[in-house]
């Protein structure tokens, strides 16, 4: 019976074969290692990463796809919301780094990897299908105009890169939208900022980016004293990443 894609899970299916094994290469699954699939819908993913890995625990929100995941035997299958998901959790016992990978809800996608932030000392790496234009966002350099509170968030954890295109029509329903997978590692040595200070400055200095900083960060500066040697005559997208962990770390 054909599974009908359901827009409230913005569900649209990989089956484009060449793709599914770039993809797979982009990985480089090896056997006997800890994965986690994020929304393995029909398995044109999950297929390829089981075989390679032996085993594999995917993740599925949609009930009806659970069911049809529990016949195969080489998955363990959570049926949740990922938001839901305490990753810390999973594979406490093997004491081994997990490795999560997903063609992750372009509808939800964001709240999900800022969700997985929390988890990111047990991850060893993400491979994710995202909307192209998130995959600009995450690995923008400063002072373009993709540049944003998304790249500084996630670049101050990770080293990301783009690995692959992936056209509409690789997808069943194709999406209006070009896809791509992003490779994110977690860095080992980031600086020790809070998490929340962090994301308070990015929100607030790039609250209005067209405007100067003085008018936003700067303010912001001044209510918690911490004014003097951060140039506040700059737009939010010009100032790099270190420089607004440096800030966090002082506030």
């Amino acid at each position: 019976m054909k599974h009908i894609p359901r827009k409230r899970f913005g569900q649209h299916f990989l089956s484009d074969r060449g793709i599914i094994e770039d993809i797979v290469q982009a990985i480089h699954p090896q056997p006997g290692q800890v994965m986690v699939e994020i929304g393995p819908g029909l398995a044109a993913l999950t297929q390829p990463l089981v075989e390679r890995l032996g085993n594999l625990t995917v993740i599925e929100l949609d009930r009806d796809l659970a069911v049809r995941l529990r016949e195969h035997p080489q998955l363990a299958v959570i049926e949740s919301d990922v938001l839901k998901v305490d990753f810390s959790q999973l594979f406490k016992d093997k004491g081994a780094k997990l490795r999560v990978v997903g063609n992750l809800p372009y509808n939800i996608s964001t709240p999900i990897l800022f969700h997985l932030l929390e988890f990111v000392d047990v991850i060893e790496d993400q491979h994710f299908m995202l909307q192209k234009e998130v995959i600009d966002r995450m690995v923008a350099k400063p002072a373009t105009s993709d540049y944003g509170r998304l790249s500084v968030m996630l670049q101050w954890r990770y080293a990301m890169e783009n690995v692959l295109f992936v056209p509409p029509e690789s997808f069943d329903p194709p999406p209006r939208v070009n896809s791509a997978v992003v490779r994110m590692v977690p860095r080992l040595d980031p600086a020790a900022v809070n998490v929340k200070r962090l994301s308070e400055i990015v929100q607030v200095a790039f609250s209005q980016r067209r405007k100067l900083l003085r008018h936003t960060l700067g303010r912001w500066l001044e209510e918690k004293q911490m004014g003097g040697t951060f140039d506040v005559q700059r737009r939010a997208e010009e100032v790099p990443v270190d420089e607004y962990i440096a800030l966090a770390l002082r506030a």
